[in-house]
This record gives structure tokens, C-alpha cells and sequence, in this order.
């Protein structure tokens, strides 16, 4: 299930007809791993991949305030 959900938003990041299509593609990508990585932890019974999915985390927050602010410059203009 991960795989068919990364494969349909790397097509909506390929072709979405928008920056925001793009970014909230972009959004789900991070969080599909995110979420890949800890059903990967809760199996193998380990923590060693927390701090890459802190770091994703951290990626798809500030990539999405980053966009927010630059849509918002532009609706201002």
C-alpha cells in the first residue's frame, strides 16, 4: 500500500498542474515514508531509523510553511 501511494504522488508531483498540487504531493510523499519507516521500526523492533523520520518530519513542516509563505507573497501582489 505505501508503494501504489508513493507511485500515485510522484505521478501528482510529475504532473500536477500547480506549485500546490505539487507541494501537498510532495507533503504525502514525506509523510507515505514517514509512516514506511515506522511500520519498518514497530516490525523489526527497533529505533534506529527514528531520527531519519524526525528529520523527514522536519523537511515536510518547513517545506510546507516555506510554500505558504511564498503563495502568499504572490496573492499579494
Amino acid at each position: 500500500m505505501f508503494g501504489i501511494g508513493a507511485i500515485a504522488a510522484v505521478y501528482r508531483i510529475i504532473r500536477g498542474p500547480s506549485i500546490l498540487d505539487r507541494a501537498l504531493a510532495t507533503d504525502v510523499l514525506l509523510a507515505i515514508a514517514i509512516c514506511a519507516l515506522g511500520a519498518e521500526m514497530a516490525i523489526n523492533k527497533h529505533i534506529d531509523t527514528l531520527v531519519v523520520m524526525l528529520v523527514l518530519a522536519m523537511f515536510a513542516v518547513v517545506g510546507s510553511i516555506s510554500i505558504a509563505r511564498f503563495m502568499a507573497k504572490q496573492d499579494a501582489s
